[in-house]
């Protein structure tokens, strides 16, 4: 086995972290009108300075601002974009957790006009998470390109503006491909694209789903990894790029189940990443026996640690379930982190900060014992 000094790293993490109380407070404070943007910049400025810090302290050698300056996880981003307009009405997601069933009402996404990248998104997040960085490589993420398309599918874009989809995806690719050479100027050396849709496809709830949108559940996911891949045609060199695949993380719930059976195959040797961050936490995510399909220089970072609950889980039982998974695949083709992000929304999930960070050391200490 051997270390590695490219990302993934033996340990890593999603991105997303706890918003410290200060940070939420003064978004309150920014929203009720009593806090400028400025003086809201400075709070997250200072925020994001710490939370550098404590990544690099407890070993990480990847570090995030903790998407600190986000509302969620993808919209964000995908507001930033051309084209891209909300209705009046909303959707219902519901999302599943040990007690039962809460649900999640955003306003309802519309492309609305053509796709285009007006500037950089997230440029000034990267500049500034460079800046904090002592030791650890400054990582971005953002939502894949399927995150246009999965949610309102067809129904969701205009056809005046789009009668064809093969034109809706060029311009999407396009819009992402320029923000990919952009970050690469800036310096990025770390990006991560999270997507939910090729986790989502593995339930056979979902693929119904998909049939009742008018899609097409037995090759959607293929042609997301040939548009992802379109996106990343002209990425810089010396950019590592991963995909996150989620099954839904908010306030400690999920959307999705099913293992990676249905999507492993073209997943795994398609999708032109350099890594994948899968989950795999608990039952929901299925067994190793996708990883069969792992071709030669690609790597699984196994998303064992879950974000979900604060309980911490045992040092040996994490070392057994990375044995069990070098059944199925050379075990120096494996990392470890958290399965999701802590915070993919601003609400975060069911655990103090405390809780957090012993997750993470955990991490960091069980790779240095696997593969030191």
């Amino acid at each position: 086995m051997t270390a590695r000094t490219t990302p993934p790293y033996r340990a890593d993490h999603v991105g997303s972290l706890l918003r410290p109380a200060r940070l939420t407070e003064a978004r309150a404070e920014h929203a009720a009108g009593r806090l400028t943007a400025e003086e809201l910049r400075a709070v997250e400025d200072e925020a994001i300075r710490e939370v550098v810090r404590q990544q690099e302290e407890v070993g990480l050698r990847s570090a995030t601002d903790g998407e600190f300056r986000r509302t969620t996880w993808h919209m964000d981003f995908i507001d930033s974009l051309g084209g891209i307009s909300h209705a009046d009405e909303r959707i219902t997601v519901q999302f599943h957790n040990d007690d039962g069933t809460i649900e999640w009402n955003p306003t309802a996404m519309r492309v609305s006009g053509r796709v285009t990248l007006k500037e950089p998104i997230f440029a000034d997040h990267f500049a500034f998470l460079q800046e904090c960085v002592t030791t650890a490589t400054p990582k971005l993420t953002i939502p894949s390109p399927s995150m246009l398309h999965y949610r309102g599918g067809r129904a969701a874009i205009d056809e005046t503006v789009y009668p064809d989809l093969d034109a809706f995806w060029s311009d999407v690719t396009t819009a992402y491909a320029d923000e990919v050479r952009a970050l690469g100027e800036l310096g990025c050396t770390y990006l991560q694209f999270d997507d939910t849709s090729l986790a989502y496809l593995n339930d056979p709830a979902q693929r119904d789903f998909v049939t009742r949108m008018g899609g097409d559940p037995e090759h959607l996911h293929e042609d997301y990894i040939r548009h992802i891949n379109e996106a990343l045609e002209s990425r810089p060199e010396g950019m590592t790029v991963t995909a996150h695949l989620c099954r839904g993380n908010f306030q400690s719930s999920w959307v999705a189940q099913g293992g990676y059976d249905y999507v492993a195959e073209a997943l795994f040797n398609d999708l032109g990443v350099d890594g994948l961050f899968l989950e795999y936490d608990d039952a929901r995510s299925g067994g190793f026996e996708p990883l069969r399909f792992l071709p030669p220089g690609k790597v699984v970072v196994l998303g064992l640690v879950t974000t979900k609950r604060g309980d911490l889980e045992s040092k040996d039982d994490l070392k057994r379930r990375i044995e069990e998974a070098s059944r199925y695949v050379d075990v120096d083709q494996l990392c470890l982190s958290g399965q999701c992000g802590f915070s993919s929304t601003v609400e975060g999930n069911a655990l103090t900060h405390e809780q957090q960070w012993a997750k993470l050391r955990l991490i960091v200490e069980t790779a240095e014992e696997v593969w030191s």
